[in-house]
This record gives structure tokens, C-alpha cells and sequence, in this order.
């Protein structure tokens, strides 16, 4: 959709983490425009108040920029929705929080005017597929990231009998940068970590010290660690066993290091991307940097890398140590929306289209229409509302919590206290219990 379409567009996102407020700002302005920096697009922030809400160092780390930024509870969201006037709202949640907040805005808004309502997938989908589709269900547009998952996406819901039409193909937002024009001084291996995949301490060791002695056998290479989050922060999925805590006391090679930062500037110095199943692997293919998907830990669900089955990625350490060189199928990169192929520009014109349509469309735009229902799902949807202080009609529950105005310094402190609490509890004491559970 052109910036010309409209006057100016005002568009809000709604996050609940580091990777998720990516997503949705940089969706919002792909779809907005075919132009991302137009000046009459305005975007507010809005990140939900949570374990995962992104630290000021994230959010630095991400680039990315918003006219406004502020930490909602899901209420306080709400409300602000029934005072504020905006032409498009993205949902950047999970799903559970997704359809909360649809049927929270059904609530707010009723029948009178309100927003296109956007949402999707932060990367691939490879785990439950109906679970967090159904649960998305009810948004105007319902993002795929490629041809392959817009497919299966309409087969889910037209499976189920639900409306089927707000599924729109489009790309992974945040893919871009220089193609790959060759090698590196010196030539640069880059492991992808994930928060939880692998999710094991033996696994996370084995491809830890993979790494290092693939640095030991090539000390021509340079060989990275790129990381996700510091110690004690979140991003999307809890990270128990951190890599940097695993390498703490190792006898680490002078070309091994760990890195963090934006993807992006690591991808610009790299010559072999390595990961589990990491969406970095396709940013990487969409610059045609040789990527490998690790198949030392086999080619499981649990860990995601049969996402890449046929992708001709998929390699192991033993196979890397000896110079391999993986070469992508083709076909197989053009179904999963990487296009490298240069197509990429084009990826969101049927968003855009679909948008402005939405936007034109005479006497406004009907209620919100989830699938699930106190009828259709009367013992799944009031727990999931009632987990965002919602009653089962999406209506605000006596006592939830809301605030009008920024905490003040006591409640601050607090809320951090409670937060690392929380965050040693996962990454200190949780592991602790497990290991003794499995005596």
C-alpha cells in the first residue's frame, strides 16, 4: 500500500518480547508502505508487561524506532485502544496472548470503528501448527512467511471450518542486507545460538565444544558465538543454560569469540552461518551466505530442523571440520519466502493490497470474529482470556491490574526484583530440581 493511498497512516504494535517487537515494527512498516521510511506513517510502541519485556538494551540492540514506546498491562492496552484512533494495530504476541487481546478489542470496540487488526509468526513455524493458528484466528490479516506455511495455514482453518481469507503471504520482515560477494580476511564461521533449542546441558555442552574445536582445527577461521540475550535477560523463550555460562572457565582458542548485536551487522562479516534451526539460517540463505543446519543431535522436531528437510542445509560438525560446503536447493529456498532470488521487494504487496482495501471498505470494518468461542471451545478460551485478566465475554475481571501513569520508583525497584527472581528461578534453581528429578 503507497504512502499516497492515504493521508497518513497511524499504526500501533503490541508486543510481548524482544524478538516479537522486531517483528512487528518492522512488519508494520513493510505492509504500511512500500517506502518504510515515509514520513506520514506515525508507529507507537506498546510492550506488555511480562517476563519477557524487552530491557533498554534490547530494545537498543533491535534499531529499531518508534515515535512512542511504553510498558502496557494488558488492560491498560485495551483501554488505550477505546481512547486512541489508529489505521492499523499489529499484534506481535504469542498465541495465547493473541487471542486474548482479540477478544479484549472485540469487547472494547463492539460495532463501532476500529483498526485492521494484523497478526502472525516471528519465524518458522515447525511446532504446534493448529494450537497457535486457531489461536490467531480472528485477525484481518493472518501473516505466512512463504508460500509453503500460507498453504498449510489455509488448510488448518478451512479444515476446522473457519474463514480461511485473512491468510496473506508475505516474507520474514527483517531479511535484507548485502548478498554474500565472497570470502572474509579472515574467513568468519558464525553458530546461531537459540534460547531453548537444544534444551539439555549435554546437548548445549556437545555443540559448545564442537564449536571451540572447530576453531582449534581451523585457527586460520575466525569463529563466532553469536548470542541471543545477556544473563538474566529474556527474549522469546526462556533460556535456562546460557552458552556464555557453559564457556565460563573453558581454555577458549585466541579466533574464538562470543559475540551479540544485531544479527544483521554479524551476517555482514560471515561466511558460514551454523545453527540448529535458528531463523537466522534463512536471513542467511536470503543472502546466499553458505548456511548449515546441524544434524548432529538428529533431525527431530523437538528440534526443529526438520523444518529444512530437502533444504540441502542440513550438515554435521564432523562434515564442517572437513571443509564442507553446503549448496541450497533452490526450489526448496523459493518456498520458504527467502526469496533470494531478488523478488523480495515485491513480498508484501498483497499485505498492502489487502489493507487499503480494508481501510476503503464502506461503513467500516465488522466486529472481530475469532473461531474460538465460549461455544465452540467452552473449556480452553476462559482460561486463556482469564490469564490476561479477561472474563470469557473479554471484558476486563474485578481487580486487574492496570496503571495510568509511569510506576514511581519504589514500584520499579520492585518489579526488577521480582523479574531477576523470577529469572534465577529459571536459569539457577529449575535447572537443579530437573537434575535431581532424573536421579
Amino acid at each position: 500500500m503507497p504512502a499516497s493511498a492515504t493521508k497518513s497512516l497511524r499504526i500501533a504494535v503490541l508486543a510481548d518480547s524482544d524478538t516479537r517487537w522486531k517483528w512487528g515494527a518492522l512488519t508494520a512498516s513493510r505492509i504500511a508502505s512500500d517506502d518504510s521510511a515515509a514520513s506520514d506513517i506515525r508507529l507507537d510502541g506498546y510492550l506488555l508487561r511480562g517476563r519477557a519485556t524487552p530491557t533498554a538494551r534490547q530494545l537498543r540492540e533491535i534499531g529499531v524506532r518508534a515515535d512512542s514506546l511504553r510498558e502496557v498491562t494488558s488492560v491498560e492496552f485495551l483501554r488505550t485502544m477505546t481512547e486512541e484512533s489508529y489505521d492499523i494495530l499489529v499484534l506481535a504476541l504469542v498465541g495465547g496472548g493473541v487471542q486474548a487481546m482479540l477478544h479484549g478489542l472485540r469487547n472494547a470496540w463492539g460495532t463501532g470503528p476500529r483498526p485492521v487488526v494484523v497478526t502472525g509468526y516471528v519465524g518458522v513455524v515447525y511446532e504446534k501448527l493448529a494450537d497457535g493458528l486457531l489461536l490467531r484466528h480472528g485477525a484481518d490479516l493472518v501473516l505466512a512467511n512463504s508460500r509453503q506455511d500460507a498453504e498449510r495455514f489455509r488448510a488448518v482453518y478451512e479444515g476446522v471450518g473457519a474463514d480461511a481469507s485473512s491468510v496473506t503471504e508475505v516474507a520474514l520482515p527483517f531479511l535484507g542486507g548485502t548478498p554474500y560477494t565472497g570470502e572474509h580476511e579472515p574467513y568468519t564461521v558464525v553458530f546461531a545460538a537459540q534460547p531453548s533449542v537444544p534444551e539439555s546441558r549435554k546437548d548445549r555442552t556437545y555443540l559448545l565444544n564442537r564449536l571451540i574445536e572447530h576453531a582449534r582445527k581451523h585457527p586460520e577461521r575466525e569463529v563466532l558465538l553469536k548470542l541471543r540475550s545477556r544473563p538474566g535477560e529474556h527474549t522469546t523463550h526462556i533460556e535456562e543454560l546460557p552458552y556464555q555460562k557453559l564457556a565460563q572457565g573453558k581454555d577458549l582458542p585466541a579466533n574464538f569469540s562470543l559475540v551479540y548485536g544485531h544479527m544483521g551487522e554479524v551476517l555482514d562479516r560471515t561466511d558460514l552461518l551454523v545453527t540448529v534451526s535458528s531463523t537466522a539460517a534463512l536471513e542467511a540463505l536470503h543472502r546466499r551466505i553458505a548456511t548449515v543446519v546441524l544434524s548432529d543431535l538428529g533431525i527431530r522436531e523437538a528440534l526443529g530442523n526438520h523444518h529444512f528437510v530437502g533444504s540441502g542445509c542440513l550438515a554435521s560438525w564432523d562434515q564442517l571440520d572437513a571443509g564442507h560446503r553446503p549448496v541450497p536447493d533452490e526450489q526448496w529456498v523459493a518456498r520458504q519466502g527467502v526469496a533470494a532470488d531478488g523478488s523480495y521487494g515485491s513480498s508484501f504487496d498483497a499485505a498492502r493490497e489487502r489493507i487499503t482495501k480494508l481501510l476503503g471498505r464502506p461503513g467500516g470494518l465488522p466486529p472481530l470474529n475469532p473461531y474460538y468461542t465460549t461455544e465452540t471451545a467452552p473449556g480452553y478460551l476462559p482460561g486463556i482470556l482469564a490469564r490476561h485478566h479477561l472474563g470469557p465475554d473479554g471484558s476486563p475481571l474485578p481487580g486487574a491490574p492496570a496503571s495510568d501513569k509511569a510506576p514511581g520508583p519504589v514500584r520499579q525497584i520492585v518489579r526488577r526484583a521480582a523479574r531477576g527472581a523470577y529469572r534465577h528461578g529459571v536459569q539457577r534453581v529449575a535447572p537443579v530440581i530437573r537434575r535431581m528429578g532424573e536421579l
